[in-house]
């Protein structure tokens, strides 16, 4: 407790990795990590019953599949988390590749579930999210390009990872994925405005996002449908935002106690994507805030330590991660609420699934790594003695 209060001890050469690792991660971050898994599985106990009786299995099959995914996610995360930064740039770029090909191949041997788009890859006893895993890859290759254009004679790489972020966005926007299309650009955008990008060319990328959503909306029936009815005055009590928002509004301050929601009956996404409803329902906004604020400590804390980091890389990749990380949260909460159109996107590390979960847990991983703290000297000295 006085670490987390008053900072890490430096690191000491020749100590055991456990003891370096354990003084040198940020703990209220961490900390705020294993809270979070720990309400998903809670709110998995409630949101996922319904589903398992639906479909004719035991009350808790799903509540055990999410441990077993959670506790295969914390497991990667604290590995991942004793990595150093050139490490996780080799580990980044290696997985991005994997993910990559994968992502390439999901028109041959992707299914949709009958949800209309091919994002997955059924595996039998499992299915496999490609862009899940992609995310935390394509922010350390666009963080190592970017920095690499910092030395002395290298390479354009911001040009580099602008092109890499077109493709990305394109081929996810074809299967069509828009959520994670728009993630993943947002997360770019970030770590270009981080390397130094003019705020006028952030702008013109900015319209022309815009100008395709619009083509979007003009060609797909899938996306205008979701527009259609996120602009819509009035909410169809039928759909799954017609009975989230009013499982939100019953729920009220203090919620209408636990087991005893509706919403769970009703929403065929109660267990994912719109998970929060469910939350909001049983355990009120005392519960929702709560999360909200799990979520800003990891950002925060995040963020913070990385503005007192040396490194490009490391500055660049850990706020990619990090951004990505809340802002996924913002997007699936905000649709819950109607804030934003519904996107089809998981609250991370709380909703269930195998692979959203276990990329989380990647994401997170790396964000620690990057964020743990390290001998050397504080930016803030380099500039005064400049």
């Amino acid at each position: 407790m006085t670490e987390m209060v008053f900072g890490t001890a430096p690191v000491r050469a020749g100590d055991p990795v456990l003891p370096r690792w354990w003084r040198t991660i940020d703990k209220w971050a961490l900390s705020a990590i294993l809270i979070l898994f720990g309400v998903g599985m809670l709110l998995g106990l409630a949101a996922s019953v319904p589903l398992a009786e639906k479909n004719n299995l035991e009350p808790f099959y799903y509540v055990k599949r999410q441990a077993f995914f959670g506790v295969v996610s914390l497991v990667v995360m604290l590995l991942l988390s004793m990595l150093t930064p050139r490490q996780v740039r080799r580990v980044g770029v290696i997985g991005f590749f994997f993910a990559f090909v994968a992502l390439l191949l999901l028109p041959v041997f992707g299914t949709d579930f009958g949800k209309g788009a091919v994002r997955w890859f059924s595996l039998g006893f499992a299915s496999f999210q490609p862009s899940e895993f992609l995310k935390p890859g394509f922010v350390i290759i666009c963080a190592w390009f970017m920095a690499a254009a910092h030395e002395v004679a290298g390479p354009p790489g911001r040009l580099y990872s602008f092109v890499l972020a077109v493709v990305i966005v394109l081929l996810l926007a074809l299967q069509p994925d828009f959520g994670q299309a728009s993630l993943v650009l947002f997360s770019w955008m970030v770590m270009y405005f981080i390397a130094g990008a003019p705020v006028v060319l952030l702008s013109g990328i900015g319209g022309l996002t815009a100008l395709g959503g619009f083509f979007a909306y003009s060609t797909s029936e899938h996306f205008a449908r979701r527009i259609n009815g996120y602009l819509s005055s009035e909410i169809d009590p039928r759909t799954q935002i017609g009975y989230a928002t009013n499982a939100i509004q019953e729920g009220g301050f203090f919620g209408v106690g636990v087991g005893e929601g509706t919403v769970k009956w009703s929403l065929p996404d109660a267990h994912t994507d719109f998970i929060i409803a469910v939350a909001a329902e049983e355990y009120g906004l005392l519960l929702v805030l709560f999360i909200i604020g799990l979520y800003a400590v990891v950002v925060s804390r995040s963020m913070l330590r990385l503005m007192r980091e040396r490194d490009p890389f490391t500055r660049l990749a850990g706020a990619g991660l990090a951004c990505s990380f809340g802002v996924q949260a913002l997007i699936n909460m905000g649709v819950a609420v109607r804030l934003l159109p519904a996107k089809g996107m998981t609250l991370p590390f709380v909703s269930y699934g195998g692979s959203s979960v276990i990329a989380t847990g990647i994401t997170l991983g790396f964000l620690l790594a990057l964020t743990r703290s390290r001998p050397q000297g504080q930016i803030s000295d380099i500039l005064a003695r400049r």
